[in-house]
């Protein structure tokens, strides 16, 4: 028998049927506040695309938007400042910003010494 997932007790059938108000209660109080003054105008201008379209990606650079039961099951391409990275939403995403599943920053991987580098740092272990 398969576990169900649930967000704060909720089903995912019952949070797609909830409005703004009632999700706005499940979240922790930094999105609740920013969900009670309401949505900017790119906000508003992506809401209404994710109500348009239903299979297709949406491309977006709001990284700043919280993600919401209605977009359960979507797929968001979130530019993370060079390259628009695939972010499928699942139900332990709700109440998070888009932009934390679109990591901007890679992985520091050091290799030889830049140039102006001294004789001696060409010598560095290589562990």
């Amino acid at each position: 028998m398969a576990k169900k997932i649930t967000f704060k007790g909720f089903e995912e059938e019952q949070l797609k049927n909830m409005n703004l108000e009632e999700f706005s209660n499940l979240v922790n109080a930094r999105a609740r506040r920013s969900l009670k003054r309401g949505f900017p105008t790119s906000h508003k201008k992506l809401l209404e695309r994710v109500r348009k379209s239903k299979d297709k990606e949406i491309r977006t650079h709001c990284r700043d938007m919280i993600i919401l039961p209605e977009f359960l099951g979507r797929t968001f391409l979130v530019h993370n400042g060079k390259e628009y990275v695939r972010v499928s939403i699942t139900t332990e995403m709700l109440g998070h910003y888009l932009g934390e599943f679109a990591l901007s920053r890679k992985r520091v991987q050091h290799s030889s010494p830049g140039m102006g580098a001294t004789r001696a740092s060409k010598y560095v272990s290589l562990k």
